[in-house]
């Protein structure tokens, strides 16, 4: 069982990749910080200052400008699929594929709806910062 999201964002697939794996970046969208520039075989500690939380990601597979794929570390079966498709000199669709969600769960229905939230917001918070150089979104969201 898997959970997909997509976005356009309105810049080229190299600044939308790099602002993932560049720790400098992460935190102006996502992460208040990230431990290291994402590398496969990397195990990488995201931390958010705002809510007093990190957890760690192991990053399987790297394709510059194409590909991130990254486990929740913890989360037993949970692989995050990112892939940029280009489509032209300043578009980049990214989409989000989570896996590991197991239909016999109980909680599955709420905890599908809790993921795509967190996934769309988080490209929300992307576009607006590569868009607009907004970077006030992030760790806005309220539940």
């Amino acid at each position: 069982m898997n959970n997909l999201t997509k976005m356009k964002i309105e810049k080229p697939a190299h600044e939308v990749f790099e602002a993932f794996v560049d720790p400098a970046k992460i935190g102006n969208f996502w992460f208040s910080t990230s431990s290291a520039r994402w590398e496969q075989g990397k195990i990488v500690t995201l931390r958010y200052d705002e809510y007093n939380a990190e957890g760690d990601i192991k990053i399987l597979e790297i394709e510059i400008d194409k590909k991130i794929v990254f486990e929740w570390v913890g989360w037993e079966g949970h692989i995050v699929t990112m892939t940029l498709f280009e489509l032209g000199p300043s578009t980049t669709i990214i989409e989000v594929n989570e896996e590991g969600f197991q239909e016999t769960d109980d909680a599955l229905l709420t905890e599908l709806v809790d993921n795509k939230e967190g996934w769309v917001y988080m490209l929300t918070c992307l576009k607006g910062y590569l868009e607009f150089g907004i970077t006030t979104l992030r760790a806005g969201l309220v539940k």
